[in-house]
């Protein structure tokens, strides 16, 4: 699934580890999510949006599957 959360962790000038941290989750989790090779929980997906301060649909377009580069 598509999203947005690599570029708006750089636009906080956030580290995956900084952000996994801020979720609880392992540095894998964030780089698997932000390839689109990991969907995450929906209560992760609902912290994501809590922490970048949007909805879960701001962050991820499940239209666009499969179509996350690498």
């Amino acid at each position: 699934m598509r999203n947005s959360l690599h570029e708006r962790r750089l636009d906080r000038g956030w580290s995956q580890q900084r952000l996994a941290d801020e979720l609880g989750v392992s540095r894998q989790t964030v780089i698997s999510i932000e390839r689109g090779r990991f969907d995450p929980s929906l209560p992760l997906a609902f912290r994501l949006a809590e922490v970048f301060d949007c909805r879960i649909d701001e962050l991820f377009d499940p239209k666009a599957a499969g179509t996350q580069p690498n």
